[in-house]
């Protein structure tokens, strides 16, 4: 079976690796390195789940994954103004809040899971 989120997460993280490399063509380094940690880290902790030992760390992964989707979105909201056009921010930002929408349900569900 297919899993959505980590679709999803993989294909913004393709994206973000695209606006690191313009970032650094243009010299914004600090910005570029900051984006490309945060928004390929979602990716990567949603896979990192795929493992997890117990609920609970499941849990815990996600719940990084949302932490970083959060700091991606304090970037693009940054790199706004300045350096993306606003198409650019809109396609980043609309799918950056597909993939938070889902782990939100997610960390919520499990969340209500372990408390029962």
């Amino acid at each position: 079976k297919e899993n959505a989120l980590l679709i999803k997460s993989f294909q913004f993280a393709l994206k973000i690796i695209e606006l690191s490399q313009s970032l650094k063509e243009e010299r914004n380094y600090e910005i570029a390195n900051q984006i490309i940690r945060s928004g390929t880290s979602i990716g990567a902790n949603v896979s990192e789940a795929k493992y997890a030992q117990s609920t609970k760390d499941f849990l815990s992964k996600f719940l990084i994954a949302l932490k970083e989707a959060n700091e991606t979105e304090y970037w693009l909201i940054l790199l706004e103004d300045e350096y993306l056009t606003d198409k650019e921010v809109e396609t980043l930002m609309k799918d950056l809040k597909e993939i938070i929408k889902i782990l939100v349900a997610t960390t919520k569900s499990l969340k209500n899971k372990l408390s029962n």
